[in-house]
């Protein structure tokens, strides 16, 4: 059986005015397929690359995407006439096509920030087909990446973006909710979790999403850092089974935190942490791995420890429902 039988095929289109601007206007430096191609390599194999533009005003890029073995189409521009979207449509044009012709190819690659391809997007998953986004940061519509099913922003491809610190060294605190909550919540659907399996999920909730904006170089290095604060235990190489973690710190919290919301019966949510902390001066969420006292108490939410009603700053915790179990 060929190895490479169940791999991903990719294909990508570039629509690269939009991106070489950016780069070079936000960034200061040429645009690079380079660290685009390695990111890829790494989801599967890629079998088609287009980039679209008129290039004779981007004469000195052709080198560098002819080595990456990117198609190059011409787009020209006529004099004293504008051609803005002609790219677009050709590239949409293509895209939709191939995805029409080639079922084999279950990835596509959209690097651009323009909105104006959203519905390129949109048609390609309703052809059931993955779709990953890449576009400069400061450049990208903020339409585009909600509409993708994962989106890769560029300037953290080249290291732009808060470089993975080595022991010692201080790391930016890290904003793990989303992490762990999707965890909480995969957990308690159905039990086993793994790693691949997470971190689909915490994509489809937040597209955007990059360890490497919390300083890591990959998935599980952010998983082996939050087994390293106790907060989840990991089983097994490659794709180990992730699931939460009952340590001392993380289980005095809850514990904490349903002993006073019990005890009350019900507490506004600007109060909890006061309530909390008068039980328990040493009580920190930073130590837990949350970034705010928020972050907290929606993962808390989300494990079913507690149950938050209302709106605005007139929200409460109450202690959670119980599921009820049926009798046999």
């Amino acid at each position: 059986m060929n190895p490479d039988e169940h791999e991903p095929r990719i294909a990508v289109y570039l629509d690269y005015e939009n991106l070489a601007i950016g780069a070079r206007d936000d960034l200061g430096r040429p645009f690079d397929f380079g660290p685009v191609a390695d990111a890829l390599a790494e989801r599967g194999r890629v079998i088609v690359r287009k980039a679209y533009a008129d290039w004779s005003y981007f004469d000195s890029d052709r080198r560098m995407l002819t080595r990456h073995g990117v198609e190059l189409i011409d787009i020209p521009q006529k004099m004293g006439g504008s051609r803005k979207n002609a790219a677009d449509i050709k590239m949409a044009i293509d895209a939709i096509e191939l995805a029409l012709d080639r079922d084999y190819i279950s990835t596509f690659v959209i690097c651009t920030g323009d909105s104006d391809l959203s519905p390129l997007v949109q048609k390609l998953r309703e052809l059931d087909r993955r779709v990953i986004g890449v576009g400069v940061r400061s450049s990208t519509s903020k339409l585009l990446p909600p509409a993708c099913d994962e989106f890769m922003f560029y300037d953290n491809l080249v290291g732009d973006s808060d470089e993975p610190t080595t022991d010692g060294e201080s790391r930016p605190p890290a904003d793990t909710t989303l992490v762990l909550s999707t965890l909480a919540g995969l957990s308690a659907d159905s039990g086993t979790v793994r790693s691949s399996t997470l971190k689909r999920a915490v994509l489809r909730k937040d597209p955007t999403f990059s360890e490497a904006d919390l300083g890591f170089r990959n998935f599980g290095a952010l998983l082996a850092s939050l087994q390293d604060e106790g907060l989840v235990t990991l089983e097994g190489s490659g794709d180990p089974e992730v699931s939460q973690s009952g340590s001392s710190a993380s289980e005095a919290a809850d514990t904490l935190l349903t002993e006073v919301v019990t005890a009350a019966g019900e507490v506004p949510l600007t109060g909890l942490k006061t309530a909390m902390k008068k039980q328990d001066p040493e009580f920190s969420e930073r130590r837990l791995g949350y970034r705010n006292f928020g972050a907290f108490v929606r993962t808390a939410e989300a494990r079913n420890l507690i149950q938050l009603t209302g709106k605005g700053d007139a929200r409460v915790v109450k202690p959670a429902k119980r599921r009820r179990t049926r009798r046999t």
